[in-house]
């Protein structure tokens, strides 16, 4: 066994490879928008609203999974999310009638995250507390390098075809479900401990998750403007799309060069304050960002930003494990992935519309967000401390 991989289970560096396999092949939903207008013909506006949908259907997707990682188990999940998504990316790839692309756009937001609350999930059950935050920190990194390959790659098949696109994403997807099938036995609890409450009721009234969650909430509608309204914001200014994709390169370099390094020392401090910490960063990088004309300035933006987005990406899923009950570990990382859906939406459709009243808005908006988020997890942080390995949630 090599250093990086002592004090982790063999079941975990399967579900590290299967995500950096899965990452790598997806390659069709950056391109969607303009799959759905150039080789579909599906109007601008038309394909705005189905991505609007498919954003949609991810927030049902990460609550479905949350359940049935509770209920089948991490396994059938993970193998069911994985299998139906390959299923549709192959329609996709072969259907011609409008409406019929529709239908399968919509129903591809509802299972393309199935597998994250399982995936969370099954880390938090093979992971003592100790090692948690290294290990989501590890998984973080194989999905960045994954998609960097992806997006490397993509540029180029595309032309050649949107076919082979959704092969690909197909393809590694279901071989990640079967990586997991073959390789990693079941680890959900016995429903020995289902006599305890169960449901997204419990989830509701825990006052500190749905806190926690709100405060996600609000940093990803800041994180997400590096796709919707970063470019933007840079053409703009004269900057170059090559400059854009430049900046984007940069995140995933740093990430790679710096995670590996602090990711073993995250899991010691207080996780809700290392939390704070990072969103601040993000903050203070995204704010910076109305003062940036120019390529130098902007891709030291990104590289603050960046070095804060490591320490939640790291920490999140520690808190979650720590918050929820171990029968409930699916439906709480399900709630909180919704933060990150809606995130998304959130950045789609409020990030555009602070960027036509003013780019400086936008910019100074996406800082209070961060504090505001930052803030509220350092109020949070010592109800966050005392509940550690919880088996049932109070309504705290």
């Amino acid at each position: 066994m090599t250093a990086p991989q002592r004090g982790l289970p063999k079941a975990f560096w399967v579900l590290w490879a299967g995500t950096l396999i899965n990452r790598m092949g997806t390659m069709v939903v950056p391109f969607m928008t303009l799959y759905l207008v150039e080789d579909r013909g599906i109007s601008v506006l038309v394909a705005g609203g189905v991505m609007a949908a498919f954003g949609a259907g991810s927030l049902v997707s990460q609550l479905l999974g949350g359940v049935l990682a509770d209920r089948i188990g991490r396994r059938a999940t993970l193998l069911a999310g994985t299998c139906s998504t390959a299923v549709l990316m192959v329609a996709l790839a072969y259907t011609r009638h409008v409406a019929a692309i529709v239908a399968l756009v919509l129903a591809l937001g509802v299972t393309i995250d199935l597998y994250r609350p399982a995936s969370q999930a099954l880390v938090a059950d093979l992971i003592p507390p100790a090692g948690r935050a290294r290990a989501f920190g590890l998984l973080f990194l194989a999905a960045n390098v994954g998609f960097a390959s992806a997006m490397a790659a993509a540029g180029f098949l595309a032309a050649r075809g949107f076919t082979v696109l959704f092969w690909a994403d197909a393809i590694t997807g279901a071989l990640f479900g079967l990586l997991i099938w073959w390789l990693v036995p079941e680890t959900r609890p016995r429903r020995g401990t289902a006599g305890s409450p169960g449901g997204f009721r419990v989830v509701l009234r825990d006052r500190t998750m749905v806190a926690f969650t709100a405060c996600v909430f609000g940093y990803y509608f800041v994180y997400y403007q590096s796709d919707m309204t970063l470019p933007l914001a840079m053409r703009e200014n004269g900057v170059s799309a090559s400059v854009y994709g430049l900046c984007m390169a940069l995140n995933g370099l740093l990430i790679c060069i710096v995670q590996p390094f602090i990711g073993p020392w995250l899991g010691r401090p207080d996780p809700g304050r290392v939390w704070a910490a990072g969103v601040a960063l993000v903050g203070l990088g995204y704010g910076l960002t109305a003062a940036a004309h120019s390529a130098p300035a902007y891709f030291a933006t990104v590289a603050i930003w960046t070095l804060g987005e490591i320490l939640p990406a790291a920490v999140t899923g520690v808190i979650v494990a720590r918050l929820s009950p171990e029968h409930l570990r699916g439906r709480y990382a399900g709630f909180q992935g919704m933060a990150w859906s809606g995130g998304w939406l959130a950045a789609s459709v409020g990030g555009s519309g602070l960027f036509s009243i003013s780019p400086v808005l936008l910019w100074m908006c996406c800082a209070a967000a961060c504090a505001l988020a930052a803030s509220g997890l350092l109020a949070l942080s010592p109800r966050i401390r005392r509940r550690e390995d919880a088996t049932v949630p109070g309504t705290r």
